[in-house]
């Protein structure tokens, strides 16, 4: 398996030698969908630019990433394209041991529900095989590596492909059952961009499942190790806020940082949900539906907590959709990263009603948004309505996909259980519908 994998990696990093000697990087580079006021590289440039003369990166309006981002590029600038492309790598590789590993795990849980005689007797056709399982992990990371999305946010320099290793990183430490980098890693993320604290629940319902702990509110073990965990992780985050803090001898990181990303006061257009709604909304109305849109990232954890305790893989895999759907400024590299568990998820193919509809909807999309945006910018012969169209269809393509594989998910478990051919009281073949 190492050879394909090799083989692989040489390719990706190839293919993005090639674009960043190209005339395309400009191009890419300059795409509101690769890279966001949040991320995008000409605005660290900008940072370092005013590091170097004395002032502070975030006396102005234009830097927006961490302390430790630009204190990183400070020393490596010279090096950023092999930064970027090792980071790709780091990812992908991460992810790789981490999925063989989450697989180990499936295959024994399976084996050990056969033995206690919890499935059906008719389900044969839905076990997983090892044959079948032997090549995900391979699956997963080319997935990430060959994906588009990851190549052209690599090929920008969006700092988006950093946060994306950093995760990649945390979802192996929690899969290999670490509870001590696992929490570092998420606070980590949780210091880059924020969003992922919502990652914490998935986490520690796999934790709490790999030490055989029951998760019941009732039970001194759970909340024991719940708040091991939750200590680790906060005193992870304060050690590296206050780093960043002795690093620049202020604290104008977090308005400059955080309130950016809560306040979404750049409208600059991008894939995400909230530019065209307050740049169209009256200013009093703001502070309002910010509230609520931020809210969405957050809202669906406690429910998907309570519905998948037992599948905390896949909660984290729709968690993670929900980040790079409904967070203030999204790029095509968090779309990336939660595509790449695609492959993981290929044994719920049978049970998915839209798939080849959605895939051309996110294809297609993908396709239109460089021509709406010339047609809007340079052409003049279309407005902002057609660019957060394609937008708007964009997310709701997205939306749809989680919702066929949540669907698909939860249908497959109760077949396990209950059988594939299901039958009504009359005796007449049964449909199973999700309600």
């Amino acid at each position: 398996m190492a050879a394909p994998l090799v083989l692989g990696i040489v390719v990706a990093v190839t293919v993005r030698a090639v674009l960043y000697r190209s005339s395309l990087a400009g191009f890419i580079s300059e795409r509101v969908e690769v890279a966001s006021p949040l991320n995008a590289w000409k605005r660290v440039v900008e940072g370092l630019a005013l590091l170097d003369l004395g002032v502070s990166p975030y006396s102005g309006d234009v830097f927006h990433e961490t302390p430790l981002i630009i204190y990183l590029f400070h020393f490596l600038i010279e090096y950023s394209e092999l930064v970027f492309m090792i980071t790709d790598v780091l990812t992908a590789v991460a992810l790789y041991l981490a999925i063989e590993d989450f697989n180990k795990v499936v295959f024994k849980k399976q084996k050990l529900l056969i033995e206690l005689d919890r499935y059906a007797s008719d389900v044969a056709e839905l076990i997983r095989t090892p044959m079948e399982m032997h090549y995900i992990p391979l699956k997963v990371a080319l997935f990430y590596l060959l994906n588009p999305y990851t190549v052209m946010s690599c090929v920008a320099k969006s700092t988006c492909a950093i946060n994306n290793t950093v995760i990649a990183f945390f979802i192996l430490a929690t899969i290999k059952g670490s509870t001590l980098l696992s929490a570092i890693f998420l606070a980590l993320a949780t210091y880059q961009s924020l969003y992922p604290l919502t990652l914490f629940a998935p986490a520690l319902l796999y934790l709490l499942q790999r030490e055989f702990i029951p998760v019941k509110l009732k039970s001194k073990g759970f909340w024991l190790y719940t708040t091991q965990y939750a200590a680790l992780y906060l005193c992870s985050l304060v050690v590296i806020v206050c780093l960043s803090f002795f690093l620049l001898n202020s604290w104008d990181f977090i308005p400059s940082v955080y309130g950016f990303i809560l306040s979404v006061p750049d409208l600059t257009p991008n894939i995400g949900l909230f530019w065209y709604f307050f740049a169209e909304m009256f200013e009093h109305f703001s502070l309002f539906f910010v509230c609520v849109f931020q809210i969405n990232v957050f809202f669906y954890t406690i429910p998907l907590a309570v519905k998948l305790k037992e599948h905390p893989i896949f909660f984290l895999f729709v968690q993670l959709a929900i980040i790079s759907i409904f967070k203030s400024y999204p790029t095509v590299g968090d779309v990336a990263l939660y595509m790449a568990f695609l492959p993981l998820w290929s044994h719920l193919y049978r049970f998915l009603r839209n798939i080849f509809i959605l895939s051309c909807v996110l294809i297609v999309c993908s396709l239109l948004f460089p021509v709406l945006w010339h047609l809007w910018i340079y052409a003049g012969s279309a407005n902002s309505n057609f660019y957060y169209a394609i937008t708007l269809t964009f997310n709701v393509g997205q939306i749809l996909l989680i919702s066929d594989y949540f669907y698909a998910f939860l249908r497959r478990e109760y077949y396990l259980t209950h059988g594939l051919h299901l039958t009504s009281k009359d005796g007449m073949e049964a449909m199973l519908v999700l309600k």
